[in-house]
């Protein structure tokens, strides 16, 4: 009888240690009932597809993986409209949010540094908006001043404004992402906070301030130093460096 407790414990263990790597990805999307999601990893050099799953009739998901080490993953409706997630080891993350738009209207429980890169994501969708107002505004403005109902002189003052406004918006977003970076020093987070754009402009132009390339690879040598994403990473920063300095 002991040996059969002893055996049975063994293979709870086993089984324990097989699963530790496995990461669940699931959630609830409204308008989203017997249509697909799909999920990718995000290898250092490319997005390797994974998996597509059809959404039951409450709209519901779930993508059971195992992970090979810490990395990030693409779930997505379609090239456009993503979002990107960074679970840890044996994390399950709950998903929820609209289908038609994905990107813009989700939420998830569960997966601090997920969390993290959902900040990130909604302060960045925050800019769009104004972003996208800015264009419609001046988009109005063009049509009224070909119409003769704004002069030139009217058109170039709400230009002005318009410009003073995306200029802002831009050293706000700016703001944020390197307060992000410097924040979580050492979390790959940092390398989607260090690419993200403004009206596809770098936020952080490595012309202007490699200085935080240099920490963020820094950071990640640190915590995850045989890490592919921060071997890559350094690769890249040392191809930077030696370019700069030629």
């Amino acid at each position: 009888m002991k040996n059969k407790y002893l055996i049975l414990v063994a293979v709870l263990l086993l089984s324990a240690c097989g699963n530790r790597n496995n990461i669940v990805i699931e959630g609830t999307l409204a308008n989203g009932a017997g249509k697909t999601i799909y999920i990718e990893e995000m290898t250092p050099d490319t997005r390797l597809f994974l998996d597509s799953v059809k959404l039951d009739n409450k709209g519901h998901f779930r993508f059971k993986y195992e992970m090979p080490y810490k990395t990030f993953y693409n779930v997505h409706i379609n090239e456009d409209d993503y979002i990107v997630l960074l679970p840890d080891f044996g994390e399950t993350i709950e998903l929820s949010g609209d289908y038609n738009s994905l990107s813009t209207s989700y939420t998830l429980k569960g997966g601090h540094d997920s969390q993290l890169l959902w900040q990130l994501q909604d302060y960045s969708n925050q800019g769009s908006n104004v972003l996208r107002e800015i264009v419609a505004t001046d988009r109005q403005n063009v049509e009224l001043l070909n119409q003769g109902k704004m002069t030139q002189k009217q058109y170039d003052e709400a230009r002005a404004l318009t410009d003073s406004i995306y200029l802002a918006a831009f050293a706000e977003q700016q703001q944020y992402v390197v307060h992000f970076i410097e924040d979580n020093l050492g979390n790959l987070s940092t390398l989607i906070a260090l690419y993200k754009p403004f009206n596809n402009r770098p936020l952080v132009n490595p012309e202007d301030s490699f200085e935080f390339y240099e920490a963020v690879l820094e950071g990640l040598q640190e915590s995850l130093p045989d890490n592919p994403h921060t071997i890559s990473f350094k690769n890249q920063v040392e191809r930077t460096r030696f370019q700069y300095a030629r």
